[in-house]
């Protein structure tokens, strides 16, 4: 059993801003996969959820309801209820680090500073879990960068090129760490 999980922030306020890009790349895998019904609310993770198979493993895919700087809280009740390794979890998340268009998969790691990432290796006592980065960052940061607003912000019309076929690459980073593994992936997509 794999749980796949895209971070992000709920509500309509956040739909389509940077720091939700995981959240797209989670939603156009399931939409890749046509074996996985529709989202659910699952209270219990304070998460959306759709279960389903691949080459008959069990796959779990979550969209955390937290908001972002406590995605641990959610990402650790899932894991512990299922009793998933945190090797057998993926996270996928914004990189402002990295510039739209890029992505890194990687195994395991600090937070870099990610909140989200760091509410997670709290929750769950550890950094060894698999991540895939998408960079949302500017080609070039202004002075005065702020971060924490820019990730906030909705794409512009300029970048919408860009930002499907980052979310196109990185919905095939996801199918290609589940088939062959993360190591495979890292190869082919770093």
């Amino acid at each position: 059993m794999k749980i796949i999980i895209g971070l992000g922030n709920p509500g309509e306020k956040y739909e389509n801003t940077r720091h939700n890009i995981g959240f797209a790349v989670v939603s156009s895998f399931k939409f890749q996969v046509s074996s996985f019904p529709d989202w659910k609310i699952n209270k219990k993770f304070n998460s959306e959820i759709s279960e389903g198979k691949i080459n008959g493993e069990k796959i779990i895919l979550l969209k955390p309801h937290t908001f972002m700087n406590n995605s641990g809280q959610a990402v650790a009740v899932a894991t512990n209820f299922y009793k998933v390794k945190p090797a057998d979890i993926l996270i996928i998340h914004d990189d402002i680090d990295l510039p739209l268009g890029k992505m890194r998969v990687k195994k395991d790691g600090s937070s870099g500073g990610h909140r989200g990432i760091e509410s997670i290796i709290t929750a769950l006592g550890t950094n060894n879990f698999p991540r895939l980065k998408i960079g949302v960052g500017p080609k070039e940061r202004p002075k005065n960068f702020d971060a924490a607003n820019f990730v906030l912000k909705k794409f512009g019309k300029g970048e919408e090129k860009t930002l499907n076929l980052i979310i196109k690459k990185a919905t095939e980073a996801v199918a290609v760490i589940l088939s062959d593994g993360v190591q495979e992936a890292m190869n082919k997509f770093n």
